[in-house]
């Protein structure tokens, strides 16, 4: 998928129809090379909850394009980020 970041908001072209998202954080990891952003379009999930989606990207590419995670390691090291993002917001 590719998309831009600008002031806070992510804009993603899905279907060919251009669906913006709300920023909530990003970060860089040394260990896997990649960055991350996390977004929200405010939909509440089945647990009561703000859906919030999260996604890699390769700043350093010309076209950058938001990856899924699939790698359970990765998967790991999001969980945790967003465990001590949740901690420190309260």
């Amino acid at each position: 998928m590719d998309f831009d970041i600008d002031n806070e908001k992510l804009t993603i072209e899905k279907d060919g129809k251009l669906v913006t998202y709300d920023v909530l954080f990003t970060f860089d990891s040394e260990d896997t090379m990649k960055a991350y952003v996390g977004y929200t379009d405010h939909s509440i999930g089945t647990n009561g909850r703000k859906n919030i989606f999260v996604s890699s990207y390769d700043p350093l590419k010309p076209i950058m394009k938001l990856e899924d995670i699939t790698d359970e390691a990765e998967l790991q090291m999001v969980n945790d980020v967003l465990v001590q993002i949740d901690e420190e917001s309260r």
